[in-house]
């Protein structure tokens, strides 16, 4: 995903709640963006470009035709603070959940200004842009640290694909990982089927 990550500022109360200082960077902002917040960094992020959703479009449709349901994207999800790092917000460009959302969970989300645990994750993933960096470095640690089963990074920029699995209890890392070229079949922990990342060779 294309962004800017922006630190916090120093005047700001640490005890700031992250949903509370996104909802006042929203308020301030002149045009609608999409907010994320890692390791105590503000991740700024403008609208992603065509190819960019295309990819993300037919990924999830891989998914969906290998019979799983609940699948999506463009959904925040709140992660607490593990293992040292900060409580986190975070936008995955798709996702695979344990199960659909409980009323519970729902209450959960809009008590917490619109994010769900990320205790519903079973899968997520990303398709890097401009600021890859975030992709395999803060996000990368926060999912591991929560346990997030799969991480899967198309890596536009290396020509790569990866699909991160096993996390390692008490550490920001996953103990294991399948690497293609880009364009070739990725291998997914079962259930799961092989993705054909060929869909963002033109992304």
């Amino acid at each position: 995903m294309a962004a800017e990550p922006m630190s916090e500022p120093k005047n700001r109360p640490t005890d700031l709640d992250p949903v509370e200082l996104l909802a006042a960077y929203e308020a301030a902002a002149p045009a609608p963006l999409r907010h994320e917040y890692y390791e105590g960094a503000l991740l700024v992020t403008p609208y992603p470009d065509r190819p960019h959703n295309r990819a993300i479009r037919l990924l999830v449709g891989q998914f969906e035709a290998a019979g799983f349901d609940h699948v999506g994207f463009g959904e925040g999800f709140r992660f607490p603070p593990r293992e040292k790092l900060k409580a986190s917000l975070a936008v995955p460009d798709f996702n695979v959940l344990h199960r659909e959302p409980t009323d519970l969970d729902e209450q959960f989300r809009r008590a917490n200004g619109g994010w769900y645990s990320s205790e519903l994750l079973a899968l997520v993933g990303e398709v890097t842009s401009t600021n890859h960096e975030f992709d395999t470095g803060p996000k990368f640690r926060t999912y591991a640290a929560s346990g997030v089963p799969v991480y899967v990074v198309i890596h536009r920029q290396e020509g790569k694909a990866y699909a991160y699995r096993e996390p390692v209890p008490g550490e920001a890392r996953y103990e294991a990982v399948e690497e293609v070229k880009l364009g070739d079949m990725l291998p997914l922990p079962a259930p799961y089927p092989s993705l054909d990342t060929s869909v963002a060779l033109s992304s």
